[in-house]
């Protein structure tokens, strides 16, 4: 039948939905390939078929075959006259490639699409979403990075654009070209989206606080849409946003609001297969930085290696990795398995990722190692990389350890007044975060060094903060140890468990915690 294109291309598209939706996803590709094929004159539906196809294939983790079928789409639009479409593929495709790690060929790709994007003339709203498209995939590159410094101009443009976004009106006029009839995400999702890397910045960067406020506001966003909206993004929001809360509350000393929202987080991907096999390896992450807050460090070890057997993402990896280590030097017995790892994340040369905020994290986990094997001047000579990679991209968490570490390494080798000008920075700097366990040993260490320094008021008034930070810790550390949900500590294998059953007090040492 003549014009009866439209229902020809839509039964198309919506055939291959049920096939995937019925995990016949071989069915649907070659149904797809035929549509997209037949297509040519119908500019919208082409568009919108490859679009689909390179959908499919991303969900397949096939980001080669997505990304030329997206490369094919912004010739098509340019060819059609459409250089917001064209916009549209071209920057689906950065994305892509960021998530490859294509490095290369990601920066003149973006370069391409901020020209477009400045030059297209066209309807406000669609120009504003393809500039917060643009600038998400530049923030969230540079985060990537591990570098909170340098995104900072970027962040700044990204949240101006979506204030723009929220005082303009939707027209329901509809644009000329039928290539142009698409919306990258609606309004509200944006806005959610861009509270999301807020809160990643904040987290990187040890502005604890803010990333509480951005958090709390993006989840009450997110509420309000999943009564209206199914959309599966929303859900993924509400664990990317989760999973940084909960390392938040981890630093400031929260440990059972952390594991009450992991265990929300398991509630998540239980109502989706596909959230879980996108988020297990950070589960387990999470739950192996829970173990190592509340002492128990085979569990911790056990949820580590879990995590390592279930990601493929390189920083990831490397993130488990340095924290495994860390639980190796902490139990003081493991020095095989800890120079293997330590080998697997060397600073100095071969590093596997290319995050600056890992490379900074690296050194200081040798200049732990090292202070432990009572090598004071290797160690200060790690310590000391750490602090200038940190504070060149505003790293607070990374500066303040590494503070207090040099602190105790001259107050160890009798040199006080050294020893003072790093504790009381890394104390002040904790206190802004605030880092709940970098406050109890800046302390302690300031107590130890106004006694040796015959300073008697100040030594009472340090360790009366040591003795006010030590009893937050041991109650927080007794709720959250008797918290049915505390039985997550055990699971490292299948999915999440449904039901947690209720502990009886506490069953870990707190000693080694104070």
């Amino acid at each position: 039948i003549p014009q009866f294109e439209d229902v020809k291309f839509e039964a198309a598209s919506l055939l291959s939905e049920l096939y995937c939706q019925e995990n016949s996803v071989d069915t649907a590709k070659p149904l797809l390939r035929k549509a997209i094929q037949i297509s040519q004159q119908t500019p919208y539906w082409h568009c919108r078929l490859l679009f689909q196809l390179a959908q499919l294939h991303t969900l397949e983790k096939d980001l080669v075959s997505a990304c030329d079928l997206l490369g094919v789409g912004a010739e098509y639009a340019r060819v059609v006259g459409s250089e917001y479409t064209r916009a549209l593929f071209l920057l689906s495709k950065g994305m892509l490639l960021l998530m490859e790690r294509k490095l290369q060929e990601v920066h003149p790709l973006l370069t391409l699409c901020g020209q477009i994007v400045e030059n297209w003339q066209g309807n406000p709203i669609q120009k504003e979403s393809l500039r917060v498209f643009f600038l998400v995939l530049q923030v969230t590159h540079y985060l990537d990075a591990g570098q909170v410094k340098s995104v900072k101009p970027c962040l700044k443009q990204l949240q101006q654009c979506i204030q723009t976004i929220s005082t303009l009106h939707d027209d329901e006029i509809l644009p000329s070209n039928p290539a142009d009839l698409f919306h990258w995400l609606p309004k509200e999702h944006m806005c959610v989206l861009v509270y999301l890397v807020t809160v990643m910045h904040s987290m990187q960067a040890g502005y604890l606080e803010k990333a509480q406020k951005y958090t709390d506001k993006a989840l009450m966003q997110l509420e309000k849409l999943k009564m209206l909206d199914c959309s599966p993004i929303l859900s993924s929001f509400q664990v990317i946003l989760l999973e940084h809360i909960i390392m938040c509350r981890l630093v400031t000393g929260h440990k059972a609001t952390a594991l009450q929202e992991i265990s929300q987080v398991c509630q998540l991907c239980q109502q989706s297969p596909r959230l879980f096999s996108n988020h297990a390896a950070q589960l387990h992450t999470l739950l192996g930085l829970y173990c190592i807050s509340v002492n128990c460090m085979d569990n911790a070890e056990a949820q580590f290696t879990a995590a390592l057997r279930l990601t493929t993402h390189q920083e990831l990896w490397a993130f488990i990795v340095t924290n495994l280590a860390s639980v190796y030097i902490r139990e003081g017995n493991r020095h095989q398995e800890l120079y293997s790892l330590l080998e697997r994340i060397n600073p100095d040369h071969n590093f596997p990722v290319s995050s600056h905020c890992l490379r900074a994290a690296a050194f200081y986990i040798r200049g732990l190692f090292s202070f432990f094997q009572g090598r004071y001047n290797e160690a200060k000579r790690f310590l000391r990389e750490t602090l200038k990679m940190s504070n060149a991209e505003d790293l607070n968490r990374l500066t303040a350890c590494s503070l207090v570490l040099l602190g105790h390494i001259f107050y160890v080798l009798g040199n006080h007044r050294e020893s003072n000008n790093m504790v009381v920075p890394a104390m002040q700097l904790a206190s802004k975060i605030p880092d709940m366990s970098v406050q109890l040993w800046s302390s302690a260490l300031l107590r130890d060094l106004n006694k040796a320094c015959g300073n008697a008021m100040d030594a009472h008034e340090a360790a009366q903060m040591h003795q006010n930070f030590s009893q937050q810790l041991l109650q927080d550390h007794i709720e959250a140890c008797s918290l049915p949900e505390h039985n997550l500590i055990t699971w490292t294998d299948g999915p999440p468990p449904v039901q947690f059953q209720a502990q009886n007090g506490p069953t870990t040492s707190l000693a080694s915690l104070l």
